[in-house]
């Protein structure tokens, strides 16, 4: 039942209880008096709903904005507007509309912005339920799963992981935080780290993994560390050689009147250990100071032709290939790799340099037929001063590493199951 007829109902009784007693008391007869009553009655009756009328359209009218409200619906507001309390509740629910509708807008805009962070993050993120299924995940989870073309959501944890590497799906069902190693599709290992965290979401509880690529970062932080303690030793060195240098000088000029083949060699051989550490310090102080790459455009053809000049080799690449790079440092990087193969004790004709380009990247290949390397030496390679060669340095491949990350690219090493190691360099394309 209404308000109106509700209101009504009171106007009539409230009516009827005035003119019951006037009609008693008039001096006519009783259908006379039924008839006024009805007519009363009528009268009152049309006239209570036709001032509540407008009354019942605003309270119609708050009752439907209110169901809005539960779906979520902020856009309507009520156009009653007379002076008296319906009209102040009328005004106080399009206030607090527009309110509503701008907190709304606000939290969605916000949502977005959320979306496409998260969407864009290099971390691979995955939310799954209380059902162990996927309720969100962004781009990089798809990739990192290899599940390009459709999403993830919906997907049950255990399916998703029956692709996964062993090493993910261990760390992932027991979650347990920390680093662990996996191969990528180019057989290159790389380190990750699980985070994981727990939450309440729609009075379910949600696991929430986070996958975060360490291998660079935890390279760079090697890095940092061996140019730290390079620099060390270099300043220790220098601040010995220049008195030591100094010194012998001044033997030399306190001597020149002796004439003694002993001592003469001593000088020289002082002299010449000199001039090694120089060269030695040098060439640690190149690999702790490389400066930022000054990227140009590379004509591989032409680099490949002053290297053949240096080095022999088989060359595999396309023609008029054209990328960005520091062409200095590229080609000190392609040295130092061609001067490996031939010292890996493979024939000149089996060493060849390849390069291609896989989507936005180019892909760098020294290849050769040596003896390759073990699992020990490979995990080692490229960590300075490390070197299985006896007048070895153990910056070729070091240094070759800081260049390639120096251009945002990265450097690998595995050995060829035909035998013979190779070395593979992937650069940005662009």
């Amino acid at each position: 039942m209404n308000l109106q007829l509700k209101l009504q109902k009171v106007v009539l009784c409230c009516t009827l209880f005035a003119c019951i007693p006037t009609l008693y008391l008039l001096q006519t007869h009783v259908v006379n008096k039924l008839l006024l009553l009805t007519g009363i009655v009528f009268f009152c009756w049309q006239v209570s709903g036709y001032a509540l009328r407008r009354f019942n359209q605003g309270m119609a009218g708050l009752e439907t904005g209110l169901l809005n409200f539960l779906d979520g619906e902020y856009a309507s507001l009520l156009s009653y507007n007379d002076n008296d309390e319906l009209g102040n509740l009328s005004r106080l629910y399009n206030q607090t509309a527009e309110k509503l509708r701008a907190e709304k807008h606000w939290i969605y805009q916000r949502e977005l912005m959320l979306d496409k962070v998260l969407q864009n993050s290099p971390e691979v993120l995955l939310l799954i339920n209380d059902r162990q299924q996927v309720v969100f995940s962004n781009w990089a989870a798809r990739h990192f799963f290899h599940i390009n073309n459709t999403k993830l959501e919906g997907l049950v944890l255990e399916e998703l992981l029956n692709n996964a590497p062993e090493a993910v799906s261990n760390v992932i069902l027991q979650a347990q935080e920390g680093l662990f190693s996996i191969n990528n599709d180019s057989d290159e290992q790389q380190t990750w780290h699980l985070a994981t965290g727990q939450f309440l979401l729609n009075n379910q509880q949600h696991q929430l993994y986070i996958l975060k690529q360490m291998t660079r970062e935890l390279s760079r932080q090697e890095v940092a560390v061996w140019k730290k303690v390079i620099r060390i030793i270099s300043h220790e060195l220098n601040n010995s050689l220049g008195p030591i240098s100094s010194m012998l000088n001044s033997g030399k000029l306190l001597t020149e009147q002796v004439q003694d083949e002993r001592l003469n060699r001593v000088f020289n051989t002082i002299e010449e250990r000199i001039k090694h550490l120089v060269t030695f310090v040098q060439g640690y102080g190149k690999f702790a100071k490389l400066p930022e790459p000054k990227l140009q455009s590379v004509e591989f053809e032409k680099l490949a032709e002053q290297l053949s000049q240096q080095w022999s080799f088989n060359a595999d690449f396309p023609e008029g290939l054209v990328f960005h790079a520091d062409p200095i440092q590229l080609e000190q990087l392609l040295i130092n790799l061609l001067k490996n193969a031939h010292e890996s004790g493979s024939e000149a004709g089996d060493i060849t340099l390849r390069l291609e380009k896989k989507l936005n990247r180019v892909v760098i290949e020294v290849l050769d037929k040596g003896k390759g390397m073990s699992e020990s030496v490979l995990s080692q390679a490229l960590i300075p001063f490390y070197s299985t060669k006896n007048s070895g340095s153990g910056l070729g491949l070091a240094l070759c590493r800081e260049i390639a990350e120096a251009h945002h690219g990265h450097i690998a090493l595995q050995n060829r199951q035909e035998g013979g190691l190779c070395v593979r360099v992937s650069l940005p394309g662009v």
